[in-house]
């Protein structure tokens, strides 16, 4: 039952849809659907002016990110967040170093060996080991979009929210991360935002499809390629 409203502008109107658990689940539909809106809703950047968010059961309207974060739910952005002047290597640890933040139970040694060890793993998930000590403003933007994912994985999450993932990209860019993410983990549940339908036919399992903030159909592939609307 969320809704959201700028003023006299309802960019979602009694939005409501449930995801499970390993589900990958694609939003579409066209500019101004409400896309963005309800992935900013979901993951605490907007509260909703109605309505309820629920993770693993437990309500999180109104949390701040890094409490929904903590809770297991992490994302990626339309345009990279990242340190641009800082290396790749760094940018993976500032994310991983942050789960550890106020735990005592690892010695400074022990929770430095912890780190590095996570950032290899992600490093070797999105095949960005060999650009490792690489500047990020250096990197190709298809790279760039690459470690934003990574940042995304480096939270452990159990629910991964990608916000148009390819935007941007070129042909062989848009391959390579399409295959990066059909190779996550089948137990990470996926919500996705993309225009890209190559994409979303080939990632998703299920679609919801939003029109003008209101939900107008929800589906199998199969189901919403066959849907007149």
């Amino acid at each position: 039952g969320v809704s959201k409203a700028f003023g006299h502008f309802h960019a979602l109107k009694n939005v409501s849809l449930s995801v499970a658990q390993s589900e990958r689940r694609a939003i579409i539909g066209p500019n101004g659907a409400g896309k963005s809106t309800l992935f900013n809703i979901i993951a605490g950047q907007l509260a909703p002016t109605a309505g309820r968010i629920f993770l693993n059961g437990a309500e999180t309207t109104g949390a701040r990110p890094d409490e929904i974060w903590i809770s297991g739910l992490t994302r990626t952005f339309q345009r990279n967040q990242l340190f641009q002047g800082l290396r790749v290597w760094e940018n993976i640890e500032l994310a991983c170093a942050a789960r550890y933040r106020g735990r005592d139970k690892l010695s400074r040694a022990n929770r430095r060996l912890t780190i590095e060890a996570e950032v290899v793993e992600t490093l070797q998930q999105v095949h960005l080991v060999a650009h490792a000590g690489r500047v990020v403003r250096d990197l190709a933007y298809g790279e760039q979009r690459q470690l934003e994912l990574a940042l995304a994985l480096a939270g452990h999450p159990k629910i991964l929210l990608l916000d148009e993932p390819t935007a941007g990209m070129s042909p062989a860019e848009t391959e390579s991360m399409l295959s990066l993410m059909r190779g996550l983990p089948r137990d990470l549940t996926l919500l996705i935002v993309e225009h890209d339908m190559d994409v979303v036919f080939n990632l998703a399992d299920s679609l919801t499809v939003l029109h003008l903030g209101e939900v107008l159909a929800e589906g199998s592939v199969r189901e919403i390629q066959a849907n007149d609307k």
